[in-house]
């Protein structure tokens, strides 16, 4: 029993600082809670639920809407008692405000989503924070298994299912996308209820943003198929099976412009051309 009251003692409780954004839904173009940064979010509320004394602080940067409000409390609706807003006008540079911020505030891990749904979604935010401020981060996050002496273990996910775990020294930055836990659901009793609280951000405007010009997207051209590996036996067979053939075509001894018509070809046949 003894060592295990020892690990105990070591295991301490941390600050956490969640970053959410707005999302879009896919289909009705709503504003709702970004996938990925409830994901993040789902983490913190484990890891508090693991680690008592664990403290998470949620923050938004953006500006103040009623559309925005009712998305961020999607958030509060998971079992929050309050978030902050970072207020800006519309056009600023979220990465500002949150850098100062948070070298104000000094917590000892930062999660966020890979990107967001909205606006340039270029997936920058997490590299960029940890540039500002010195810190090192981890993507696509699996799962947080423990904080022992100062350093976080993390499972971290990699292709074709596999997983790796890795040590790292707080204070860190990680990043979360569709590897990690799905959220739960959102009540609208708690959420109504949680206190949104709203303080004056870095006003800074995004030049690079301004020089945009945005336009209705076009539709994409078909993907390949990418099996997604969902269950640990999935991503056992994934990571050890080999790929099997279907259909293809072997081409030896022909010329350049007989393999560039077969690759056109497949091409078509799977709609990546039209």
């Amino acid at each position: 029993m003894q060592p295990d009251l020892h690990q105990k003692q070591q295991q301490q409780g941390i600050d956490v600082a969640v970053l959410v954004s707005i999302g879009r839904h896919p289909t009705t173009g709503r504003a709702r809670r970004a996938e990925q940064d409830a994901r993040g979010l789902e983490l913190a509320l484990a890891m508090e639920a693991e680690l008592p004394g664990t403290r998470i602080n949620v923050l938004h940067a953006g500006p103040q809407s009623d559309d925005g409000e009712v998305a961020l409390r999607g958030y509060l609706g998971m079992g929050l008692e309050s978030m902050t807003l970072l207020e800006q006008p519309e056009g600023s540079d979220a990465i500002l405000a949150l850098v100062e911020h948070l070298a104000a505030t000094s917590p000892q891990l930062v999660i966020t989503g890979a990107r967001a749904e909205r606006g340039e979604g270029s997936g920058l935010l997490p590299y960029a924070l940890a540039e500002h401020l010195g810190w090192p981060l981890v993507n696509s996050l699996a799962s947080i298994e423990k904080v022992e002496n100062g350093v976080v273990t993390l499972l971290q996910a990699l292709p074709r299912g596999q997983r790796r775990r890795l040590k790292v020294r707080l204070p860190a930055i990680i990043s979360v996308d569709e590897a990690a836990p799905a959220a739960r659901q959102s009540a609208f009793g708690p959420a109504r209820r949680a206190t949104l609280a709203v303080t004056p951000g870095s006003p800074g405007a995004d030049s690079e943003l301004a020089q945009w010009h945005l336009a209705p997207a076009r539709k994409r051209p078909k993907r390949l198929k990418i099996v997604k590996a969902a269950s640990a036996r999935d991503r056992f067979k994934a990571a050890a099976s080999k790929s099997e053939g279907k259909g293809g075509q072997v081409l030896t001894d022909v010329t350049p412009e007989q393999g560039a018509e077969a690759i056109y070809k497949l091409l078509k046949e799977e709609e990546v051309l039209r």
